[in-house]
C-alpha cells in the first residue's frame, strides 16, 4: 500500500512541477511580450501603413497618395484631415540607393519628413527642410553604403532598408479646386533607384482614397506578425541585440517562420492587452502640460523627440517606453520639430474630465493665431487614435471653407453629437457612448507659441443650444 503511495506523490509531484513550469513559461512569455510591443511601436506602426499600401494595391517604390481630402477611411494614427497626403514607401534592399525628388516650392509647396523604418528621421523636406524650398533629390542611402555620393545630391544614411516619407501639399482652402491643385502639385514628386538617374522610370502613384487604409495597432497576435516581418526583412541594429534572445522566446526568429501553438498565441494575445492598458495609463499621465494649468500637452516627451530626430546618439540614452507611448497614437519622425507644424493634443475638457462623444463642447481659438499656412483642430477615436468610423468630417481648421470667425476674429471649434443651433460650419461631430481627443496643429508655427504669448484655451463642455 506505500508502495503505491509512493508512486501516486511522485506523479502528483511530477504534475505539480509540470504545472507550474507551464505557468513559468506562460508568464515569462507574456512578460516578453509586453516588452517586446514597448520596444518594437514604431516598427510595426511602420509596417502596419506598408501592409494597408499593399492591401490598396502598392508595392515598395511607389507612392501611396490620397486625391481628395482624407475620410474615415484613412485609418492612420491620427492624422491630418485638412491636407493632401502623399506616402512615398521605399526599399533599398534590392534596387540600391533611393531618389526621392521634392519639387521647388512654386505653385505649391510641402511640409516633408523622410524617416526609416524605425521612423528615426532622416532628413525633413520641403520649405522647412534641407532643400528650404528650393525643391532637391534626397538620396536615401542601404545600411553601409560606401560608395561615392554623386554629386546634385541630398545624401540620407539608414540603417534599414525600408522606409516612407509622410508628404502633405498645402492647401490654400478646402475648396474642391485648391485640393486639386495640392494634388497636382504634389504629384510632381518622384521616386526612383540612383542606377536609372539617368532616365528614371515614371514614378507609380497609387490612389487609396476609397480603400480602407487601416494602420490602427492591433493589441492581439495580429500584432506580432507584423513584428516578424519586420524582424525578416531589416537588418539587426546593434542597440537592439538585447531582444534576439527575448523574441526566440516568442517564435519570432530570422529565417524562421512565426507559427505560434495554441498556448504562446493565447499568452501573446494576453500580453498585448497589458500592453495596451499599459500605454493607454501613460498617455493619460506621462505628458506634461504645454500652458501652463491647461489641459493641451505636445504627445511626443523630449528624450523621445531627441532620440527619434538624431538616431538615438546618446551613448546614455534610448528612451523605448516614450517612443512606443507616441507612436501608439501618431506616426512620422520629425528632424526640426517645431520649424514646419507644432502639435499639441488634449483628451480632457478644462475640468480634466475625459472628453465623452456624448456630450457637447467649445474650443475658442483666439485670434492671430502664431500659424503662417494654418491651424486645424481635429477629432480621433480615443480607442484607435483614427478617425472616427463613418463620420463625414473630422476637423475644422482656419482655411476651412465656410467657418465663421467672430467680430475680434477669434473662432469658435465646438465638438459633440450634434450641432448647437446655427453652429453647424463650425462643428466637428462625435461619437456617443466612445471618448475622443482633439490634435490641434499649427503649419508654419510662429514665435507667440513658443514664447507662449499666444495661449490656446482648454476644451469646454457646454449646455447643447
Amino acid at each position: 500500500m506505500r508502495h503505491w503511495t509512493s508512486i501516486g506523490l511522485v506523479f502528483l509531484s511530477v504534475a505539480g512541477v509540470s504545472q507550474a513550469g507551464d505557468d513559468v513559461s506562460e508568464k515569462a512569455i507574456q512578460r516578453r511580450g509586453v516588452e517586446a510591443i514597448i520596444w518594437s511601436m514604431p516598427a510595426v506602426n511602420t509596417e502596419r501603413m506598408f501592409q494597408a499600401f499593399v492591401k490598396a494595391g502598392g508595392s515598395p517604390n511607389q507612392i501611396a497618395y490620397w486625391s481628395r481630402l482624407p475620410s474615415w477611411k484613412n485609418q492612420t494614427l491620427t492624422p491630418n484631415a485638412d491636407t493632401v497626403y502623399l506616402m512615398p514607401f521605399f526599399n533599398t534592399k534590392d534596387v540600391g540607393p533611393m531618389v526621392l525628388e521634392i519639387p521647388p516650392a512654386d505653385t505649391g509647396s510641402v511640409t516633408a519628413n523622410i524617416d526609416n523604418i524605425w521612423q528615426v528621421a532622416l532628413e525633413d523636406a520641403g520649405p522647412s527642410g534641407a532643400d528650404a524650398g528650393k525643391g532637391g533629390k534626397y538620396l536615401i542611402l542601404p545600411p553601409g553604403y560606401a560608395e561615392a555620393i554623386p554629386d546634385g545630391y541630398i545624401p540620407l544614411k539608414s540603417d534599414t532598408y525600408s522606409g516612407y516619407a509622410l508628404i502633405r501639399s498645402t492647401i490654400k482652402s478646402g475648396s474642391d479646386e485648391d485640393v486639386a491643385a495640392a494634388v497636382a502639385y504634389g504629384k510632381r514628386v518622384k521616386l526612383y533607384p540612383l542606377s536609372e538617374a539617368a532616365k528614371p522610370q515614371e514614378t507609380k502613384f497609387v490612389d487609396v482614397i476609397d480603400s480602407v487604409f487601416d494602420a490602427t495597432i492591433p493589441y492581439n497576435t495580429t500584432y506580432f506578425e507584423s513584428l516578424d516581418r519586420v524582424i525578416q526583412n531589416e537588418p539587426w541594429l546593434e542597440r537592439d541585440r538585447a531582444m534576439i534572445d527575448s523574441l526566440k522566446s516568442l517564435g519570432i526568429e530570422k529565417g524562421k517562420p512565426f507559427s505560434p501553438d495554441e498556448a504562446t498565441a493565447s499568452a501573446l494575445n494576453t500580453a498585448a492587452k497589458e500592453a495596451n492598458a499599459w500605454l493607454e495609463h501613460q498617455r493619460a499621465t506621462v505628458f506634461p502640460p504645454y500652458f501652463e494649468g491647461k489641459q493641451w500637452f505636445v504627445p511626443a516627451l523630449p528624450e523621445g523627440i531627441e532620440g527619434q530626430s538624431d538616431n538615438f546618439a546618446r551613448n546614455d540614452s534610448y528612451p523605448t517606453d516614450a517612443r512606443a507611448i507616441t507612436y501608439s497614437m501618431g506616426y512620422v519622425g520629425i528632424k526640426r520639430l517645431g520649424a514646419g507644424q507644432f502639435y499639441m493634443m488634449a483628451l480632457n475638457d478644462k475640468d480634466g474630465q475625459r472628453l465623452d462623444g456624448g456630450k457637447n463642447y467649445r474650443l475658442a481659438v483666439p485670434a492671430h493665431a502664431p500659424a503662417k499656412l494654418y491651424w486645424s483642430a481635429t477629432v480621433y477615436d480615443g480607442a484607435t487614435h483614427g478617425f472616427i468610423r463613418d463620420m463625414e468630417r473630422f476637423s475644422r481648421a482656419s482655411n476651412t471653407p465656410g467657418v465663421n470667425a467672430n467680430p475680434d476674429g477669434s473662432i469658435d471649434i465646438y465638438f459633440g453629437p450634434s450641432a448647437p443651433e446655427g453652429k453647424d460650419s463650425n462643428w466637428v461631430p462625435t461619437k456617443s457612448g466612445a471618448p475622443f481627443e482633439v490634435l490641434f496643429r499649427l503649419y508654419g508655427p510662429e514665435k507667440p507659441l513658443f514664447d507662449k504669448t499666444w495661449v490656446l484655451p482648454d476644451i469646454e463642455k457646454i449646455t447643447a443650444q
